[in-house]
């Protein structure tokens, strides 16, 4: 308890520090955490490639801490409070992935034609061979070799420099670069289920704003990195929330539905795309594809080739702080969540319903818009015709996981890009499908928007599970 007194002591003294002074602190804060981003990142990666044992570290860590604030009591409703919430998403990931693996043993031909033939015993040690095989590449493809990551960060303390380590947490790498757009399209949809919309064109939002910045990286030339990069962060995420705006000003004018005129923006986007990139913007004729943008455009990555990570998370990581603060902290988010919850209750109450719909609309298109500055100016360095990936439908999912709720959308994100990055591998070493990853996928978000299913399968009391804070949306007519 006197821990807790001085926890809060200390809160409340830098709480009273001058503005100035408080803001000279973050400064310097971030200054030194940009210079050693480089190694923050490395470490990062290795933690993730390394999760066990970062994980035990971390519950050590706990343990110790625990000794002074109540012992295994503590740190018990420590662990409740903040993973509780954790179990139903956790024995979902685990169903699916077990569903899979039937998937992956029964829909093999080898398989059937050893059952065929009398061999039961060779049939199933063949499937579970093709399972342990598919789910090892995948693991192998989204976080590395763990022994190759030890054996490589011993040859870098003996004298062989970083690339051993960077060869080896290649995987871990590709996921959080699969998880940027994630996180930005997952937090958009997040914030316009918190508004009481239903924005499903993240899609067209991602390419419009992958365009417009795609535009200004090669429109501009000469401009210093300082001033162009920024420049085109801001022009696509704003073209992906004014694309969003439409939506919201059909909603508030008229009454129509976010979903009819957001799902008809997507393919409007999506035509206008086409004829952009095969005609007026097309650089090479034939190959419906614009001019690499400048090299003052580019979002720099954190290390040398192959770890391909770059600033782009840190921007992901930011919006996703940045829409937590305003959601819960500021007067705005408060509207827009009170809007979102009871409409009529919030005119009442004197707020402008229409003006909330718009600006959430805008808000969650500049999120999406984001996802697409982040490919353009972090990966392709230009865009191309079927630039589509899917990151915005699969946002719908992303949101629903996170319960709407940006850190949970950022967990969330990163388990798809742990999947994503690690299908490729899977279907090159073991042969199997990508498909399966799209079929584990979907089956976590059955799990997920039907828990009741959770909950029968382990038996395990919905106390906690119904307790928890939901966000739903109040109907088609509404």
């Amino acid at each position: 308890m006197a821990k807790q007194r001085d926890s809060q002591s200390f809160k409340e003294q830098i709480a009273a520090w001058p503005l100035w002074v408080r803001l000279v602190l973050l400064a310097a804060l971030v200054g030194v955490s940009v210079l050693l981003s480089k190694w923050l990142i490395l470490l990062l990666l290795i933690a993730l490639g390394l999760w066990p044992l970062t994980l035990l570290l971390g519950l050590g860590v706990l343990a110790l801490i625990s000794t002074r604030r109540g012992g295994w009591t503590w740190m018990r409703a420590w662990l409740t409070a903040r993973l509780g919430q954790l179990l139903v998403p956790a024995l979902s990931v685990l169903s699916a992935l077990i569903i899979g693996g039937l998937v992956i043993m029964f829909t093999d031909q080898a398989v059937y034609q050893a059952m065929g033939e009398g061999h039961i015993g060779r049939a199933l040690g063949l499937a579970f061979s093709n399972v342990a095989r598919a789910y090892a590449a995948l693991y192998q493809g989204a976080l590395g070799d763990p022994f190759s990551i030890i054996s490589a960060i011993f040859r870098a303390i003996g004298g062989e420099g970083l690339r051993p380590i960077t060869v080896a947490v290649r995987g871990p790498s590709g996921s959080l670069v699969q998880s940027v757009p994630y996180i930005f399209a997952g937090l958009a949809v997040a914030l316009g289920f918190r508004s009481g919309l239903f924005n499903i064109g993240a899609e067209g939002q991602i390419g419009v704003g992958w365009l417009m910045a795609v535009i200004v990286g090669f429109s501009f030339t000469g401009l210093p990195a300082v001033i162009h990069l920024p420049l085109a962060i801001l022009v696509g995420a704003i073209a992906g929330g004014l694309w969003a705006a439409i939506a919201g000003v059909l909603k508030a004018k008229t009454g129509a539905h976010e979903v009819i005129t957001t799902i008809m923006l997507n393919y409007i986007s999506f035509r206008m795309s086409e004829w952009l990139l095969c005609g007026p913007l097309e650089h090479v004729q034939g190959t419906c594809r614009t001019q690499e943008i400048a090299a003052s455009a580019y979002l720099p990555e954190f290390l040398d080739h192959p770890v391909t990570i770059h600033w782009g998370f840190v921007l992901a990581l930011a919006a996703a702080a940045a829409t937590a603060w305003f959601l819960f902290k500021t007067t705005w988010g408060f509207e827009l969540r009170t809007v979102g919850a009871n409409p009529n209750a919030a005119r009442y109450g004197g707020m402008g319903v229409a003006k909330n719909y718009i600006f959430a609309m805008f808000l969650s298109g500049c999120l999406a818009g984001l996802a697409g500055v982040s490919q353009g100016l972090g990966i392709t360095r230009n865009i191309a015709l079927g630039f589509s990936a899917g990151y915005g439908f699969d946002s719908i999912a992303l949101a629903l996981l996170g319960k709407s709720n940006p850190v949970g959308v950022v967990g969330a994100s990163i388990l798809f890009g742990v999947l994503r990055a690690g299908a490729a591998r899977m279907q090159s070493l073991a042969g199997v499908p990508t498909e399966i990853v799209q079929i584990v996928q979907s089956l976590v978000i059955i799990f997920i928007a039907a828990p009741a299913i959770i909950r029968a399968i382990y038996r395990f009391r919905a106390e906690r599970a119904e307790a928890e804070q939901a966000v739903f949306l109040r109907g088609w007519g509404s």
